[in-house]
């Protein structure tokens, strides 16, 4: 019989599920409750009755049914909606992860499991002193880039767990704030210029122990590279669709993991999502610098980008260099005196790099006379029947357009054409051996693109005219203080190209400890034999071979960023009203159509035109409003249009970054814009 006084209690059961290693002691806890009881308390209650000493702070209650945490300690669970058939769990917040870094290692760490993914990547961040976290996320592989995979592995064994690197006894790891680290003005590490090795007097800072040392070079250092048998085995995308699988599976930066069925000791991987490298400096970046390097090195390895054989030998150069100083990297470390001169010079050029203007001293000048650009060049506008008709005008550069007349002396009257270059794409197509110097542009019309290629005659003007349709395509002019700079990189890019064959080195091809294969990706492998490779390799390699490892890095960085491809992420969408898919790829200022059989871009829409975006959360389609009346909708197949509703919002977000407020990041701001409402 119940009494009266318990019957008007309005008390009644909830089992509760205790997540701990003791054995011997229940795992299920039934508790009486009521309606007003706050979670905290429900906490204490619960911890009473275990009667186990040890530390609960980490733990929390997790609502299976629902899939949320219960974070809010002061709420009741009327408000929280508990009632007795609620499955809550008391587990803890921070656990094991394992995580696949750019440079393919694996680390071991332990992370929360409660915060919302872009918190949880801010302090992986700071455990592995990679700057800049916002760049960065969490990214699940998907099923259709392991097929090819798990094909190759049905008889071979899994990789030997040496190669993971644990991190579990760091700050974040274990549950405790994270060491400010390098987001305080007083405590940021120093690395060595040259070599890119952590200071030793900032070595300690990374765990505790003498591990510390070995674990900061590995993340810095580059690896040695993979065999070609194992990069055969690995995902390579053949086509666009191909390509939308890499990006399908970005988790929610508004979620946590465990909301998005992220267990304990499940692998993901840590990657650089948004393609906009804020403020890189060599003095504190040489791990972010290095894991970018790495990410660049094997999205060409792997063809996620596509490049000419020319690049590509670049490429496989600037890694060989790598290799042959990784053995010279213990002697760097040890000459002190040489890295305390180096460290100044590289931050007397950090602080060029960092100004991001070049010279200032003609602002005045710049702001009222725009410079224009006047020459010859061949107009070669395709044909049907694969017929090009080229011939020279007489073209002139002013503010963002290009008008083209018959000749010089008819400059003065009414241009043949003027095109705009606002929003238009612009695609290098250059062989430096051929003496072949290319822009093609790709302006926006009303029923598609415009296709207009000009041909340069040398490389210095080659320079000067793609730098301003660089700019002209984002809505800059020539006077812009990134003009310069922009010509300088352009230059610097195609003198790596124009190499010369070296007789020494291209005589004696076999007293070189080189195995080509492994810098360059399978179809040049096919395409040459080995001793030619070798060759090749080492021709490319003249221009490259006096440039310190951070250096080098940095040149293949800057080389992968000028691939016409660069920082595209595709998925594959219907728009309304279409008939057949396409494939839209998402840059850090524009969306691109492209036709999924050809890969031609159809129109591209400049983030700078945006009015405003939304989505549809009901029938998961996406709307965008464009100035000039402009509007598109799409539906995304290949991922959940939640994707691309953040990489929108996040790129946008990352535009708002200035060195004034460096320090901190606005999280609100970032969930305002990326977060949606489902």
């Amino acid at each position: 019989m119940v009494s009266s006084t318990e019957y008007g209690s309005h008390t009644w059961d909830l089992l509760l599920t205790v997540d701990h290693q003791h054995e011997g002691v229940e795992k299920e806890i039934p508790l009486q409750v009521t309606g007003d009881l706050h979670v905290g308390g429900l906490m204490l209650k619960l911890v009473e009755k275990i009667k186990i000493a040890q530390d609960w702070s980490d733990y929390a209650f997790w609502w299976e049914q629902k899939k949320c945490w219960l974070l809010k300690t002061h709420w009741t669970l009327d408000k929280c909606g508990v009632q007795a058939d609620a499955k809550l769990i008391f587990t803890t917040q921070h656990k094991m992860l394992r995580l696949r870094l750019p440079n393919m290692k694996t680390v071991r760490l332990k992370v929360s499991f409660s915060s919302m993914v872009f918190k949880a990547v801010s302090d992986i961040c700071k455990m592995l002193n990679i700057r800049r976290p916002e760049e960065l996320s969490l990214l699940k592989q998907s099923e259709g880039t392991l097929k090819k995979k798990k094909k190759k592995d049905k008889n071979s064994k899994e990789p030997a767990t040496e190669d993971i690197l644990n991190l579990c006894n760091s700050p974040v790891s274990s549950g405790l704030p994270a060491n400010p680290g390098l987001y305080s003005k007083t405590m940021t590490p120093i690395y060595d210029p040259v070599s890119g090795s952590p200071a030793s007097s900032t070595v300690t800072w990374f765990s505790d122990g003498s591990t510390a040392e070995q674990s900061c070079s590995i993340l810095a250092l580059s690896q040695s590279p993979c065999s070609p048998e194992m990069l055969a085995e690995m995902y390579q995308p053949r086509t666009l669709a191909d390509k939308a699988k890499l990006n399908a599976g970005w988790l929610d930066s508004s979620r946590s993991l465990m909301e998005q069925d992220v267990q304990e000791e499940d692998q993901l991987l840590l990657r650089f999502k948004y393609y906009t490298f804020f403020d890189l400096n060599p003095k504190y970046d040489a791990v972010r610098i290095n894991q970018i390097y790495e990410q660049a090195r094997w999205a060409i390895l792997l063809e996620e980008i596509d490049c000419t054989e020319e690049e590509m030998l670049i490429f496989a150069a600037l890694q060989a260099y790598h290799v042959s100083k990784l053995s010279l990297s213990s002697e760097t470390q040890d000459s002190t005196c040489e890295s305390e001169v180096d460290e100044v010079e590289a931050a007397l050029s950090n602080l060029e790099v960092t100004l991001e203007g070049g010279n200032k001293s003609n602002i005045l000048e710049d702001i009222t006379d725009i410079p224009k650009l006047a020459d010859n060049l061949k107009l070669v506008r395709p044909k049907k029947l694969a017929l090009k008709a080229i011939k020279t005008y007489w073209f002139v550069f002013r503010d963002t357009s290009i008008s083209y007349f018959k000749n010089k002396e008819s400059a003065q009257g009414e241009p043949i054409e003027k095109l705009n270059l606002k929003g238009c794409e612009v695609v290098p197509d250059v062989n430096v051996a051929a003496k072949k110097f290319g822009i093609k542009l790709l302006i926006p019309v009303a029923d598609g693109m415009n296709e207009v290629y000009l041909r340069c005659d040398n490389e210095d003007q080659y320079a000067r005219w793609m730098a301003a349709c660089v700019l002209a395509s984002k809505g800059r002019t020539m006077a812009d203080s990134s003009y310069q700079p922009e010509v300088q990189k352009i230059l610097s890019f195609l003198q790596m190209k124009n190499w010369t064959m070296c007789s020494q080195a291209a005589s004696e091809p076999e007293n070189v400890d080189m195995k080509p294969e492994c810098f360059v990706s399978p179809r040049y492998t096919k395409k040459f034999k080995s001793k030619q490779l070798t060759a090749r390799i080492l021709e490319a390699h003249q221009n490259v071979s006096q440039m310190s490892l951070v250096e080098a890095k940095l040149r293949f960085i800057q080389a992968w960023q000028s691939l016409p491809e660069f920082g595209l992420s595709y998925y594959v969408v219907r728009f309304k009203g279409s008939k057949k898919d396409d494939v839209l790829g998402v840059s850090y200022n524009r969306l691109i159509r492209i036709d999924m059989a050809t890969g031609d871009p159809i129109t591209t829409w400049r983030f700078s035109n945006m009015k405003q975006w939304n989505v549809n959360w009901e029938i998961r389609q996406v709307a965008i409003e464009f100035d000039q009346n402009v509007s598109i909708a799409f539906t995304c197949l290949s991922a959940d249009c939640k994707i691309i509703h953040e990489y929108i919002g996040g790129y946008i977000f990352l535009s708002t970054r200035s060195k004034d407020h460096n320090e901190t990041l606005d999280e609100e701001l970032f969930h305002k814009l990326t977060g949606g409402q489902e």
